[in-house]
């Protein structure tokens, strides 16, 4: 593993970064923000002081402090934030009324209203606002959405979003927030199914309207474990979501796109946390798959080997969101990208109480 540059160590033009929530996923961008040029960590917080103090001792950081107000007096240029769901709001606000860029954790926020004031306030100080999808940075997500591009195989007009995954009841229990819509938001399409919803949208455009059910079958939980949905998007195209953490096996998630020209791509992420594998090319009469079940590999992972696969494509969006920072451009993925897939997993919570389809609003436009 690599240490991050204490103060002294650092160039004298890297950024200075502070990760806010000491918790299971702070180490991804705790080694991300060490493997990118130009960033260097100086200050961890958590509300546990204990746990940013060892937090901090672990990494090398020269500063552990437990308020937020606390982190931003230290002067970063950028924080992270790794906090329960319904808390990235406040956060995000005192980091743009401070004039200090964002990278935040999936999902922005649980609700529509809040995502709109985190991007509205991140807007009006002129800081950047980036939100975590990090698998919209695996080679083969990259090269099927240049596939997707006008003129290549034509308009994106059907897409399948298929999440099969595995949660035992010990993921719900071992932190009081997860599993509860005060404080998750919801289930397995707030917390796992949000990243693939994002690449979906990301290869077929502007969402404006969804219709779903939810239920829970499985889990001994107040949020859904199993959801189906459809959203049409506003170039006319349709697409299903299938999403649930009641798999005995967990079978990967799966993003597959038809075009106009009929041709077909499909990626697959298998085992949870590995990249995103090209499995299925089919164009002109020709197919080309790859296994996409090989037996030597194993299916319930844990959540730690998850999320330590996951540290490549973190690093990738950190780079890409310090050269942001650095530039003066917008990152690959904004405040305004998450806040288009949280609406529409909003949606399809709204349809499964009203049993009516739900329009989208304006703000889900790019």
């Amino acid at each position: 593993m690599s240490v991050p540059a204490t103060p002294g160590d650092m160039p004298r033009d890297s950024l200075r970064v502070g990760i806010v929530g000491c918790g299971a996923i702070s180490r991804n961008h705790l080694e991300a923000f060490a493997a990118a040029e130009g960033a260097a960590v100086t200050v961890v917080c958590d509300i546990d002081p204990d746990r940013a103090r060892v937090t901090a001792e672990k990494y090398g950081v020269a500063h552990a402090v437990s308020s937020v107000e606390d982190l931003l007096a230290t002067g970063v240029d950028i924080i992270s934030v790794c906090t329960p769901h319904p808390t990235h709001e406040e956060v995000v606000l005192a980091a743009a009324a401070a004039g200090v860029h964002v990278l935040c954790e999936k999902p922005i926020a649980v609700d529509l209203d809040s995502a709109r004031r985190m991007t509205a306030a991140c807007d009006a100080a002129d800081v950047r606002l980036g939100v975590l999808f990090q698998r919209r940075f695996w080679p083969d997500a990259r090269q099927m959405k240049a596939d997707l591009v006008p003129g290549r195989l034509g308009e994106p007009i059907l897409g399948q979003c298929t999440v099969l995954l595995h949660r035992d009841p010990g993921y719900y229990s071992a932190t009081p927030w997860r599993g509860t819509w005060a404080s998750d938001g919801g289930g397995v399409l707030m917390t796992q199914a949000i990243h693939y919803i994002d690449l979906l949208i990301w290869m077929l455009g502007d969402p404006v309207e969804v219709s779903g059910k939810i239920a829970t079958f499985t889990h001994d939980i107040e949020v859904e474990d199993t959801a189906v949905a459809t959203v049409t998007f506003a170039s006319g195209a349709l697409a299903t979501i299938n999403a649930t953490t009641a798999a005995d096996t967990a079978l990967g998630a799966r993003v597959q796109v038809t075009a106009s020209s009929g041709a077909t791509r499909a990626i697959l992420e298998f085992p949870e946390g590995t990249d995103g594998r090209a499995v299925l090319r089919a164009e002109g009469g020709t197919v080309s798959t790859t296994p996409e079940y090989p037996s030597d590999l194993v299916a319930n992972a844990d959540l730690g080997t998850i999320n330590g696969a996951l540290i490549p494509h973190h690093t990738a969006q950190v780079a890409d969101f310090v050269d942001a920072v650095r530039e003066g451009h917008e990152p690959e993925v904004t405040g305004h990208d998450a806040t288009r897939a949280l609406a529409v997993l909003l949606g399809i919570y709204e349809s499964s109480r009203t049993g009516a389809p739900v329009a989208l609003g304006q703000e889900v436009s790019a």
